[in-house]
């Protein structure tokens, strides 16, 4: 895991409005949520097996997450770095169940990010898109 210092940190939004306006620029509202927090999630690299993440946490700051309404307020973005196997799943439980699972676990969902300099100025200009919203 990789943090940036960004000027994003302790800054408020309407989460409805961020939201749909942040999905244009490839954020998606990340899945692990629950009514007190969340984080918008982008990808800044795919190859292979490998994809690097760009994870913009937040809490609730006013209301519930399923709101639109709701003000969250920004905490440490950071970047992430999953590998997962490209080839066939080797539990063959997922054949047993009569429909395939499409979706693999991470072999590693904090690896090592090499260039480290170069992520976090990727992470930093993506912030942007955010930020443009926010000013």
């Amino acid at each position: 895991m990789l943090e940036l210092n960004t000027p994003i940190e302790g800054k408020l939004a309407c989460f409805g409005t961020l939201r749909d306006k942040v999905d244009q620029h490839g954020y998606h509202f990340g899945g692990g949520w629950d009514y007190h927090k969340g984080s918008f999630d982008s990808i800044l690299h795919r190859e292979a097996g490998e994809t690097i993440y760009l994870r913009v946490p937040f809490e609730v700051h006013d209301g519930e997450l399923d709101d639109f309404n709701t003000f969250i307020k920004f905490k440490k973005p950071y970047v992430i770095k999953h590998v997962v196997n490209t080839g066939l799943d080797p539990d063959s439980s997922s054949l047993i169940s009569g429909s395939f699972n499409q979706f693999q676990e991470p072999l590693d969902r904090d690896a090592k990010i090499r260039d480290k300099s170069r992520w976090e100025i990727a992470g930093e200009l993506a912030i942007e898109d955010i930020l443009q919203y926010l000013e």
